[in-house]
């Protein structure tokens, strides 16, 4: 307003990149999660795999094995 010029008066603001940190979160995850789960799904897919092959064998021998044909193989438990 005309007056003389003031010192020690500092303005302070808050980083373009602090004021919104969850900006394109969901959008960033469908990229990069993808990307991510898609370079450990072997990790984790393969052993599923395997135990899911295992399972219905037994359970396939299981039945078999009480049957009466399994009994007349002689594969009884």
């Amino acid at each position: 307003m005309g007056g003389p010029m003031q010192k020690g008066i500092v303005e302070y603001s808050i980083s373009p990149y602090r004021q919104s940190p969850m900006k394109h979160a969901l959008r960033n995850y469908l990229f990069n999660g993808y990307r991510r789960l898609a370079a450990q799904a072997p990790y984790w897919v393969v052993p599923f795999g395997v135990a899911y092959g295992v399972i219905k064998w037994a359970d396939a021998d299981n039945h078999f094995r009480n049957t009466k044909a399994g009994h007349a193989q002689g594969k009884f438990p």
